[in-house]
Order: structure tokens, then C-alpha cells, then sequence
């Protein structure tokens, strides 16, 4: 009966009934009690103290008073009308004053009554005022009430107009706090709240809405985000068991002639030791019998292709197929010409599959894909559809695979009676905590260390002013043989704006830059795909010396000459597409540059991203730099906190018990993997409840 009380829907509480139901259904998913009472306070105001008049400024968030009401007067017609009042206490007076509502004010407030008001202070024609104000006359009841933390609800504008703001929320929270009081089921193991001396669920709720005193609050919310993280996983952890049990993976024991014959004679340049020992790791899954999951990070240039290349061709050896996914026809392309350059003098059969690919070379590859005379096959989304079909599929690359949909990805492992290895790869460093969120039921390899020879890229920031300064640098890298590339910004919301600066600006490099000394090419995405094609292509074989683009460039270009990269208006660049834009260059034996343009007016976190570029070439240093700056919803389209159901952690934040939690989840599993004991079974309820709301993101492919 406890668990059904939690589960009563939302309208059959006091003060809500049909219509409010819908409101809070749509508007913040509240369908049930249990839902209202996980509907925290995003703050808390302090009304334990007392303000006298003369303390008031217009710059205070709230005030509260305690004094008398004296002199109401109207004033004003019809839409302008008005009601005005004197707030007085024994250090002098306050105006206080209300639009609406007017007819309920009349003879409302008594003289001589006491009367505890709250609310914001404004300055309004040099004089103090409160509008609207929250007033109650002083009783015992108000006064223990006032003498505590008023917790803040978010609201809408739509739920205002219902009366649900946030003190219209407060009341429907203090309705169901007397309601379900001593009738909150505990959710933990009783070991586990000892070991860690968390407050009980019954108190952590209390007090999460209507906290005695600070300090318990923090202990409420440590219990709650611990909570949420454990759920997470607990998920997470059990789906990488159940896998490693249960999916059974082709076993890929030999070393064969492929594998060999690249590695010894057409290596382009040694192997690092960070590139060795990511492969040995991968090598021991793909040997075990269990379906591989393994996520591949490297910085841009730290040599992933080739680790990825070495382990398809370890799939041929061992009779299989492997296939390479890209999220853009221009990474895919950029992959393709790159791998049938290292295996240019082997007789691996190497094809390409994009929405470009012509009908006639489409039948000729699907038909070299049914009879597995086709070993590799790199393509964009187009691997995915139903009529790509293997002989033999054995191993899955998915390159940058945050931009793909879980659906999507799924989608490859039925391309075999058994589902092929996993490997994922990202050039977007990923922090620590995001990807034991994301990530956490992959293994993981890092490649931490660059090749040799490549000098690091120099990263300097400069202001629109200093532009002719730039060009001068510009001539004297073209004059030495390098070419440069000129990104400008895309942003959806204003595309014809960026469209007109970026044509604006190709217009001044050209004057700049005139023919016949300089060839300037252009790309942008509303160009044809031929054209793209056309003018990176000139800029590849060295024809044209500055690439003006927008961002497409980002992914997917591999010039070695191109030593120069400057990013026009950086400011408004996340760091994370900086770090990528950067990594276009760099790819050379020359020292490369990376130019970081911007207007002089730059907020607090703009300046920290230029300052962190100009620092710093350490991927990992700059992810963990924009987490704490954008927050995981907005890192590469994640978009946690509605994903994993987050409500009050944050793993911007929170790290150290989001670590705490993965440690006690292990613990739980080690013990019961299947949570099948008496003792979790409140655990395993409170799981999968949580786990309706939110994604898996336990299941990477």
C-alpha cells in the first residue's frame, strides 16, 4: 500500500483536480504523487531573518519585514489602476504596491495589525517600493513558519496562470508531505545508509522541501544525488555483465598474413608506444569469445585511423569482414582515400558507400559485399540500411559515434547471425565523469601520446584590430610554401548573417589576396556537392594557398601543408570545436599555427575559452574545461540531464560521489549480480522505475 501511495496519480491530490493535472503532466512531467515529491527546489530563501526598512536596497533579491500596513489608496483607471500602501516599522517606512487584484485588497488589512511581508525591493523614481508583495498577519504558526528555508520551485508561464508558481507548488507540497508522512518505503539497504551515515528517504524528502535548518539540506542532497547516480550505474554495470555472460563473440585467434605483412613492411612510420599497447587490448577482446565493446579515444592526430585499420585487417585474417561508419561524406571519403593509401600495395578489396555512390557501382559493391570478395567497406549511414548485406561481418568502427542514434547503431549488429565487435572511436576527448555516465559499460582505450616529430600547434589570440597584423603573417606562410585555412562561424539560428560574413569576408581576403600571386577557394554547406568537392580538391593537390570555409572543414580534412588555422569571431566556438578546428593543422613536419580572432568584447567565459586554447594543446584538459563551462547537456549533442534523469546531480559537479556510487554499484553486483536478494529488492524496484524515464544509455551499440 506505501508503494501505491507514491503511485497515485497526481490528480486525485487536494488542490490539484483535472485541469492542474494536465498543466503539471505537460509541463513537468509530474504525473504522480512520487513525481511531485522528486519535483525539487532549485534554492532556498532565507526567512529566518528580518529586515528593518532602513536596511533596504534595490539591489537585495528578497526582504522580509516585520511592521504594520497603513494609509491604502488607489489610484489610476482601468488598466492603469493601482494600489499603493505604507509599510511601517519602528526604524521609518517602505511603499508597497499592487496592479491587480485590487477589489480583494479593499479592507483587507487592519489597522494596528501586525504583519510579516515579503518580497523584492525595486527603485523606482529614487524611492524603494515592494511590488506585489507576500503578506500574512503575525500568528505563532507564520512566525515558526517564516523562522525557516522557503525552498523556490520552477515553474512556467502557462503553470502561473493556474496558480501554480512556485508558492502554488510550495502549498501542493506541504499538502503531500502531510499525506505520505511515515509512509515512505526506503529504497537503500539498510547497510548501505549505516556505512555512509545517509538520512533516511522519509527525512531526505522532508527536509529537501522544508529543510530545519542549512546544513541539513546539504545532507539531503548528497543522499539524493548519490541516489541518482547509483541507479545510473547499477544500469549501466549490470547491462556490461550480462553482455560479457551472455553475448558471445567471434573469436579472432589468429594473426595471419594481413595483419603481419601491414605491420612489417607497409607502415608508413613506427607504431607508438600509446598505439601498441591500445592495440594489445584490443587484440585480447577480440580473442576472448566475448562480443567486444570497446571505446577508442585519441586526440586529433594521435593515430587512431591506423590502430583501427590494423584491426580490421585482424578480422581478415580471421575470415571475417570489417566495416568503418562515419557520421559526414567527407569524413568517409577522407577515411577511404586514406586507407586505400596504406594498403595501396596489398590485395585488400577496400570499397566505399555513401548517399553519393552511383546505382551501378551500389550493385557491383553489394554484390561484392554478399560473396565476402569485399574485405572493408567504409561508408556513411547508407551501412546501416537493410539492403547492405555481409557474407561475413566480424568487426564495426564507428567513428565519432555521439552523432549517430542508438537505433541506428543497433542496426549493425544484426548484420550477422552473431553481433560483431564494437569498436568506437572519438577524437572529443571525453572527462572522466562524463564517460562513466556515457560510457560506462565500454571499455575504454586512450591513446595518450602523439607521434614523433609532430611540433605542437602554437595557439595565439588576437582582436579584429590586429587583422592587418595577421595578414602580414598570412603572406609570409604562403611565401614559404604553406596554405592556410579561414574558418567562419555557422550557427543555425542566424544563418543568413553568418552566410553574409562569410561572403563578406571572402570578398576582403581575395582584395587582400589578389590574383594572379594568391588562389583563394570557398566552401560552405549550401554549396552542391560537386562544387565542395571542386574547391577542396583544388586546396588539396596545392592550386589554391587560403581555404575560406565554415565549419565542414572541422572532421575529415588531412593536409599536411595546410600549417595555418584561423578562426574567425571565436568567441562563438565551444572549446570542444575549437580543439577539433585546431587539430586541421598540425599534420605536417612544419610548425603549425592556430589564430584565435575575436571582437574586444568578450564575456568572462569567452575569455576562458581563448585563455584555455592559447594554454593549453591537452585534449582532455579542454574537455574537462568546457564541461565545467557548457554543462554536459550541450557537449557533442548529449543532452544529459534529460537523458540519464538527472534531477538534483550534476556530474559537472558532483565527480566525487558519482566515483562513490560506481564503487558501491560494483560492490552490490559482486555480491548479487542479478539483485535478486531480499535485501535489494526495494533497490531493483526503485531501478527500473527510474530507468522508464530515462534512456539507456548502457547499450552503446
Amino acid at each position: 500500500m506505501a508503494n501505491n501511495l507514491l503511485d497515485t496519480p497526481i490528480e486525485y491530490l487536494k488542490g490539484v483536480g483535472p485541469e492542474r493535472a494536465k498543466l503539471l503532466k505537460q509541463e513537468f512531467d509530474i504525473h504522480s504523487f512520487g513525481d511531485l515529491l522528486r519535483w525539487y527546489p532549485y534554492r532556498y530563501v532565507d526567512r529566518t531573518r528580518f529586515y528593518k526598512t532602513n536596511e533596504i536596497s534595490g539591489d537585495l533579491l528578497y526582504v522580509q519585514l516585520r511592521g504594520q500596513i497603513r494609509s491604502l489608496k488607489s489610484s489610476g483607471h482601468s488598466k492603469g489602476a493601482r494600489m499603493t500602501a505604507q509599510f511601517v516599522d519602528d526604524a521609518g517606512s517602505v511603499e508597497l504596491i499592487w496592479f491587480a487584484g485590487l477589489k480583494w485588497l479593499q479592507g483587507k488589512y487592519k489597522p494596528g495589525q501586525e504583519y510579516v511581508v515579503f518580497g523584492k525591493p525595486t527603485v523606482y523614481n529614487g524611492k524603494i517600493n515592494i511590488a506585489h508583495p507576500e503578506t500574512e498577519e503575525i500568528t505563532v504558526e507564520n512566525l515558526k513558519r517564516t523562522s525557516a528555508l522557503q525552498p523556490m520551485y520552477s515553474s512556467s508561464e502557462r503553470s502561473k496562470m493556474k496558480g501554480l508558481d512556485s508558492k502554488g507548488i510550495m502549498k501542493l507540497q506541504k499538502t503531500i508531505s502531510l499525506l505520505v508522512e511515515s509512509k515512505i518505503p526506503e529504497t537503500l539497504p539498510e547497510k548501505i545508509i549505516e556505512n555512509l551515515k545517509l538520512l533516511s528517504r522519509e527525512e531526505t524528502l522532508k527536509q529537501i522541501h522544508f529543510p530545519s535548518n542549512p546544513q541539513i539540506v546539504l545532507r539531503a542532497e548528497a543522499r539524493i544525488k548519490f541516489e541518482e547516480f547509483l541507479y545510473i550505474q547499477l544500469r549501466i554495470l549490470r547491462v556490461k555483465m550480462m553482455r560479457q555472460e551472455n553475448v558471445k563473440g567471434w573469436v579472432f585467434d589468429t594473426v595471419g598474413e594481413q595483419f603481419n605483412s601491414f605491420f612489417n613492411n607497409h607502415l608508413p612510420f613506427p607504431l607508438t608506444n600509446a598505439q601498441k599497447r591500445v592495440i594489445k587490448e584490443i587484440r585480447q577482446d577480440l580473442g576472448g569469445g566475448k562480443q567486444m565493446n570497446r571505446l577508442l579515444q585519441g586526440d586529433v592526430g594521435s593515430g587512431k585511423t591506423v590502430v583501427a585499420l590494423m584491426c580490421m585487417l585482424l578480422a581478415n585474417d580471421n575470415g571475417f569482414q570489417a566495416c568503418l561508419m562515419a557520421p559526414t561524406e567527407i569524413l568517409a571519403n577522407q577515411h577511404f582515400v586514406t586507407l586505400k593509401e596504406l594498403l595501396k600495395n596489398m590485395s585488400i578489396h577496400i570499397g566505399l558507400l555513401t548517399g553519393s555512390t552511383k546505382t551501378k557501382d551500389r550493385k557491383v559493391l553489394h554484390e561484392a559485399l554478399r560473396s565476402g570478395e569485399m574485405n572493408i567497406l567504409i561508408g556513411t549511414h547508407a551501412l546501416i540500411e537493410d539492403v547492405v548485406q555481409f557474407k561475413n561481418l566480424g568487426l564495426v568502427v564507428i567513428d565519432e559515434q555521439h552523432r549517430f542514434g542508438v537505433e541506428q547503431r543497433s542496426k549493425l549488429w544484426k548484420k550477422n547471425t552473431n553481433p560483431p565487435h564494437i569498436l568506437v572511436m572519438t577524437a572529443t576527448p571525453i572527462p572522466r565523469t562524463l564517460a562513466m555516465t556515457l560510457y560506462g559499460d565500454l571499455d575504454t582505450s586512450i591513446i595518450d601520446e602523439m607521434p614523433p616529430g609532430r611540433k605542437q600547434i602554437r595557439t595565439v589570440h588576437y582582436f579584429d584590430s590586429q587583422r592587418l597584423r595577421v595578414f602580414g603573417f598570412m603572406k609570409e606562410q604562403i611565401q614559404a610554401g604553406r596554405q592556410i585555412y579561414l574558418v567562419y562561424p555557422l550557427i543555425d539560428e542566424s544563418k543568413t548573417m553568418d552566410y553574409k560574413n562569410l561572403m563578406d569576408g571572402y570578398e576582403s581576403i581575395s582584395r587582400a589576396f589578389p590574383l594572379p600571386e594568391f588562389n583563394v577557394s570557398i566552401v560552405h554547406g549550401q554549396m552542391k556537392a560537386a562544387d565542395k568537392n571542386f574547391e577542396m580538391e583544388r586546396f588539396v593537390k596545392g592550386e589554391t594557398n587560403i581555404m575560406v570555409a565554415t565549419t565542414v572543414i572541422e572532421v575529415g580534412v588531412n593536409i599536411p601543408n595546410a600549417s595555418v588555422m584561423i578562426v574567425e569571431s571565436a568567441e562563438r566556438f565551444g572549446l570542444s570545436q575549437l580543439h577539433q578546428l585546431r587539430g586541421r593543422v598540425g599534420r605536417g613536419a612544419e610548425q603549425s599555427f592556430c589564430i584565435l580572432m575575436t571582437s574586444y568584447k568578450l564575456g568572462k567565459d569567452s575569455k576562458l575559452r581563448m585563455d584555455t586554447m592559447v594554454r593549453t594543446n591537452d585534449g582532455f584538459e579542454i574537455a574537462e574545461v568546457d564541461l565545467k563551462l557548457r554543462g554536459p547537456g550541450d557537449l557533442e549533442g548529449t543532452q544529459q540531464s534529460g537523458l540519464i534523469g538527472l534531477r538534483l546531480a550534476d556530474i559537472t559537479k558532483d565527480g566525487a560521489i558519482l566515483q562513490h556510487a560506481r564503487g558501491v554499484a560494483a560492490e552490490i553486483l559482486d555480491d548479487d549480480p542479478t539483485l535478486e536478494k531480499p535485501i535489494h529488492a526495494a533497490l531493483l524496484n526503485e531501478m527500473k522505475r527510474e530507468q522508464k524515464s530515462s534512456v539507456n544509455w548502457g547499450r552503446i551499440s
